[in-house]
C-alpha cells in the first residue's frame, strides 16, 4: 500500500501544558520570613500571584485590650520594627487626640526629630536590601553604615537601639540630651555622604537599572484604588504626604518637598526614598534650628503623666500617682476616635474606641503595608520570577505591621 499523505496541523503536535503551580516561601529569603507566595507559572513568566499573609500570629490588636493605655507602646514599636519611633508617635497622638491633650512645643519638635531619623532609617533599610537582592552587597554594606549611625543616636537619646519605647501619652520618657542637636547634624552629614557614594554605584549601573526601570509597574489609578499610600503611592504621580496634607505636631512650620514617580515602577519608588531622605534631612535641620532648648516635654496633667521618680520615693502623692497609673491606667475619657500620621510606608492610623477606663476597648490598626501587598499581584503579572524579588522589596512589606 501506498503511504497516504495528511493534512497535521502544527498545533496537534503540541503537548497541552498548564500553569505550573509553586510555593515561594514563607521561609524563602526573599520572603522576609513571614510571607507566603502562591505563583502560577507560564515558564518563567507569572501568570498569577496569591500573596498569603499571616505566618506571625502576634494578635497586636487584641493584646492591646489587655492592659493599660500606656503599655501598648512597646506593641507598637514591633509593628514596624525599623522605624519604631514613628509608630510611637502615632499611637501617642491617636490617645492624645481622644484624651484632648496637646503637648508643649519642646516635645512636638523632639518627635519631629526622632522620627524623621526613624523614617530616613526605614528608607535606607529599604533601598539597602533592594541593592542587596539584585547583587549589590557593598552598597548595601555603606548603607547599613549609615542606618547604624542613625541607631547610634537613637541609642544615645532613648536607651534603647531597636525597639524605644520612647514616646509616652502627653509628652516623652525624658527631655532631649543637650548634646541633640550638635549629634544630628553630625548623622545628617554622614548619612548624605553615604547616600552620594551609594548613588555613583547604582544609579548609573546598567545591570542595575534595568532590573527596576519598567518592573513592577502600577499606575496612579490603581495605587489609589488599592488604597496604597506613602512611597508606593507617590512613585505614581500621586503627591499625598500626611505631613503635607493634614498637618500635625509642627509640620506646617517645615519646609519640604513631596517627591514623586511618573511610572510607578520599582525604578520610581527606589528614587522617591532617595529623595525622601534628602527632604527629612532638611527637616531635620529646620526642627534642630526652631527647637526651644529648654521647656516641658510633658503636659501638666497628673492623671495621664507619670511623676518624677525623685517624687514616687520621697513624697506619699507621688507614690499614689505612680501607682495608680501602673495599676489602673490613665482614665482615657469614652469615645472612639481614628488619627493617622505618615510614617516609614505610608498613612498609619490608629482607630481606638474607650469606655473610660484605664485599658483600651479597642485598638485597631490601619498599616500601610497591607494595601500595598493588595496591588503585588497587579504589579508583578507579566513579569519574570526573577522580577519578584526586587519588586517584593521595592514595597518594602513589613510582617509585624500585616499580622493580625
Amino acid at each position: 500500500m501506498e503511504p497516504t499523505d495528511y493534512d497535521i496541523d502544527e498545533t496537534d503536535l503540541e503537548l497541552p501544558a498548564e500553569p505550573m503551580r509553586l510555593n515561594m516561601g514563607p521561609s524563602h529569603p526573599a520572603m522576609h520570613g513571614t510571607i507566603r507566595m502562591v505563583l502560577e507559572l507560564d515558564g518563567e513568566s507569572v501568570e498569577k500571584v496569591d500573596v498569603q499573609l499571616g505566618y506571625l500570629h502576634r494578635g497586636f490588636e487584641k493584646m492591646c485590650e489587655r492592659g493599660t493605655w500606656a503599655q501598648v507602646f512597646p506593641y507598637t514599636d514591633r509593628l514596624n520594627y525599623v522605624s519604631p519611633i514613628l509608630n510611637n508617635v502615632g499611637y501617642a497622638l491617636a490617645v492624645e487626640k481622644l484624651a484632648g491633650i496637646v503637648v508643649p512645643e519642646r516635645c512636638q519638635y523632639y518627635r519631629v526629630i526622632l522620627g524623621e531619623l526613624a523614617r530616613i532609617s526605614d528608607h535606607l533599610t529599604c533601598n539597602g536590601a533592594m541593592a542587596m537582592e539584585l547583587g549589590a552587597f557593598t552598597p548595601f554594606l555603606w548603607i547599613m553604615k549609615g542606618r547604624e549611625h542613625i541607631w547610634d543616636l537613637l541609642e544615645e537619646e532613648t536607651g534603647a537601639r531597636l525597639t524605644h519605647s520612647f514616646f509616652r501619652i502627653g509628652g516623652v520618657a525624658k527631655p532631649p540630651r543637650p548634646e541633640l542637636k550638635a549629634r544630628v547634624r553630625e548623622v545628617v552629614d554622614a548619612v548624605l555622604l553615604i547616600l552620594d557614594e551609594s548613588e555613583k554605584l547604582l544609579l548609573k549601573n546598567r545591570i542595575f537599572v534595568d532590573r527596576l526601570q519598567g518592573v513592577g509597574h502600577i499606575t496612579a489609578a490603581e495605587a489609589v484604588q488599592y488604597g496604597f499610600t506613602g512611597t508606593v503611592l507617590r512613585a505614581t504621580g500621586v503627591a499625598y504626604d500626611v505631613r503635607k496634607a493634614h498637618p500635625y505636631l509642627v509640620y506646617d512650620r517645615m519646609e519640604f518637598d513631596v517627591p514623586v514617580g511618573t511610572d510607578g515602577d520599582n525604578w520610581d519608588r527606589f528614587m522617591c526614598r532617595l529623595y525622601e531622605i534628602r527632604q527629612s534631612c532638611r527637616i531635620l535641620a529646620q526642627a534642630c534650628e526652631q527647637m526651644p532648648d529648654d521647656g516641658p516635654v510633658n503636659v501638666e496633667r497628673p492623671e495621664i503623666v507619670l511623676p518624677e521618680k525623685e517624687a514616687v520615693y520621697k513624697t506619699i502623692e507621688g507614690t499614689i500617682q505612680h501607682f495608680k497609673l501602673v495599676m489602673e491606667g490613665a482614665l482615657i475619657p469614652a469615645g472612639e476616635v481614628y488619627s493617622y500620621t505618615e510614617a516609614g510606608n505610608g498613612e498609619l492610623g490608629f482607630f481606638i474606641v474607650s469606655d473610660g477606663s484605664g485599658t483600651p476597648y479597642r485598638v485597631r490598626v490601619r498599616p500601610p503595608c497591607v494595601f500595598t501587598l493588595q496591588g503585588f499581584p497587579r504589579m508583578i503579572r507579566g513579569h519574570m520570577v526573577a522580577d519578584i524579588v526586587p519588586t517584593f522589596g521595592s514595597v518594602n512589606m513589613i510582617g509585624g505591621e500585616c499580622d493580625r
